[in-house]
């Protein structure tokens, strides 16, 4: 399989991408795992709330068992009270979910396949900066009509990061931090192949 590389010079060049990566047949099971094992995984679980036994105060009875004509009472912190406990509290609890790394890698391969069928996968150069430079980067997209665009690098380019910081719709990763959500969402992958070459070692 090939891929013409993008370049600010227009040279004619092609880049060679393994087929097993970037070939396979679009698995919407697996996938859909992979996007609810990451997304249930970025969920902190951090909701706390107090139940009857944990709120401050209503160690004694507040009023009389008889006599008073009200209904009876043993606490005023209960979940019936105004300041009382929450009766089905939620606590803290770990959302996560388990998939095996080969089922992971194999739902980034699918993703990645989908985007090459559907035209939405390139490969670019890439671009160098000195300094950052958002006007430079913004022309660089707009040259090869990159509008929303996730790019893909084998290393972070502080340059070229704070260089597409500010530029809507535009992100830009390692392939150490690829994951499925991101590539889903984007409009177009950019990748270096240097990430290309990453990529396939990887999955």
């Amino acid at each position: 399989m090939k891929l013409d590389i993008l370049n600010t010079e227009n040279k004619k060049e092609d880049l060679q991408i393994s087929e097993s990566t970037f070939g396979k047949a679009f698995n919407e099971t697996l996938v859909h795992q992979a996007v609810v094992t990451y997304l249930a995984g970025s969920r902190q679980g951090s909701h706390k709330q107090k139940t009857r036994s944990e709120v401050r105060g209503g160690g004694r009875k507040p009023y009389a068992q008889k006599g008073t004509g009200r209904a009876r009472a043993g606490t005023i912190r209960s979940p019936i009270w105004r300041g009382g406990g929450v009766a089905f509290a939620a606590t803290p609890r770990d959302y996560s979910k388990k998939i095996n790394k080969k089922m992971y890698r194999a739902a980034i391969s699918s993703i990645f396949s989908e985007l090459h069928r559907n035209e939405r996968l390139v490969a670019i150069e890439q671009p160098k900066f000195e300094t950052p430079k958002t006007k430079e980067m913004s022309a660089f997209l707009k040259q090869f009509n990159l509008g929303k665009v996730l790019i893909i690098l084998d290393e972070m380019d502080t340059n070229l990061y704070l260089s597409a910081r500010n530029i809507p719709h535009v992100e830009v990763v390692t392939v150490k931090e690829i994951n499925p959500v991101i590539l889903l969402r984007s409009e177009k992958v950019a990748v270096t192949p240097a990430a290309f070459k990453l990529i396939e070692a990887w999955v």
